[in-house]
C-alpha cells in the first residue's frame, strides 16, 4: 500500500505539472486564455459579433457553425442534414432534427437584424408560447416579479396580426395577479425557433433574438371572440378540449412598449405605429 502511495504522488505531481498551462471548462464554457484579456474592446456591429465565437476546437470540431457573411445576413448552415444527425450530442438540450426555419406561410426565415419592427413582429408570430412577468399577488412575494409559461397566438398561421392573444382560467395564479394589477410584460426568445439551433447561437447570445412586449391583460371583446377562438384553436387544437369547468376565457395584451434585442450593439424600442404596420411574412 505504502510502495503504490509512493508511486501515485509523484505521478499526480507530473500531471499537475503538465497541466499548469490549460484552462479546465464544462461543455458549455467559452474558452478563456491568458491571452483573452479584452480591455476597451471594440463593440462595433462589424467586430462584436466575434468575439461571441468560439476560438477553441472543441466547439467547432463537434459543430461546424453557420456564418455570417456580412452584418445583418444570415445565412443556413451548409453541409448535409444526414452528416449532422451523425455528429456527438450537441452542446444544448436541442432537438437534433435540422429542419428549415421559416414562419408558416412565409416561405422565409428570419428578417434581417436591422428591420426592427418586421423582426418583433415575425418573433411575436412564429412563437408559440412565452413567459408572462406580472405583479404577485401571492401573500409571500406579493408585489415582487411573477413569471408563467402561457401559450400564445397572434392569428391564424396566415393572419398575424401583432396582438398577443391568451385562453386563461381564474384557476390560475397569474390571473390573479391580473386581478390586482392588470399589467404585464410578455417574453420571447428566437431559441424556440430552429434558426438558432441551427446557427448554435446560445439562447442568451444577442444574435439569438428575444422581444418583449408590455402593455396591459384586457378580456377580449364580445366582437372580437370568434376571431381570438379561430387564432388560439388553429395553433393550439387541445385548448378546444380543456374541461368547461375551469371556466376559461381569453384576454389579450394592449401594447404599452416593443422591446428588441436582436444583434450586438444595444437594443431597440419599436415605436407601435412600425410594429403594427410591419409583416412577419
Amino acid at each position: 500500500m505504502r510502495r503504490a502511495v509512493y508511486f501515485t504522488l509523484p505521478l499526480l505531481a507530473n500531471i499537475l505539472t503538465a497541466c499548469a498551462g490549460y484552462t479546465l471548462r464544462n461543455s458549455v464554457s467559452w474558452v478563456v486564455s491568458s491571452n483573452d484579456v479584452v480591455e476597451d474592446a471594440d463593440l462595433s456591429e462589424e467586430v462584436a459579433p466575434a468575439l461571441l465565437e468560439d476560438g477553441g476546437g472543441l466547439w467547432k470540431q463537434a459543430y461546424p457553425t453557420g456564418v455570417d457573411k456580412s452584418p445583418g445576413e444570415r445565412v443556413e448552415p451548409e453541409g448535409d442534414s444526414s452528416a449532422a444527425l451523425q455528429r456527438p450530442a450537441r452542446l444544448f438540450s436541442y432537438r437534433t432534427e435540422k429542419e428549415k426555419v421559416k414562419v408558416a406561410g412565409s416561405g422565409s426565415g428570419p428578417p434581417p437584424h436591422q428591420e426592427t419592427a418586421r423582426t418583433a413582429r415575425y418573433i411575436a408570430h412564429s412563437s408559440d408560447w412565452g413567459s408572462l412577468a406580472t405583479i404577485s399577488s401571492q401573500e409571500k412575494i406579493k408585489g415582487l416579479p411573477f413569471g408563467n409559461i402561457f401559450s400564445v397566438s397572434d392569428g391564424p398561421l396566415d393572419n398575424s396580426t401583432g396582438v398577443i392573444y391568451f385562453y386563461v382560467t381564474p384557476m390560475d395564479t397569474t390571473v390573479s395577479d391580473l386581478k390586482m394589477n392588470p399589467y404585464a410584460s410578455i417574453t420571447f426568445s428566437e431559441a424556440e425557433s430552429d434558426f438558432c439551433r441551427q446557427m448554435i447561437y446560445d439562447p442568451e447570445d444577442p444574435r439569438c433574438a428575444r422581444l418583449t412586449l408590455t402593455g396591459k391583460m384586457v378580456e377580449v371583446p364580445l366582437e372580437e371572440l370568434a376571431f381570438v377562438q379561430e387564432a388560439m384553436f388553429s395553433r393550439h387544437p387541445v385548448m378546444a378540449k380543456w374541461p368547461a369547468g375551469h371556466k376559461w376565457f381569453f384576454m389579450k395584451l394592449d401594447l404599452i412598449q416593443v422591446w428588441l434585442q436582436d444583434w450586438t450593439g444595444g437594443t431597440s424600442l419599436i415605436p407601435l405605429e412600425e410594429y403594427f404596420k410591419a409583416s412577419p411574412f
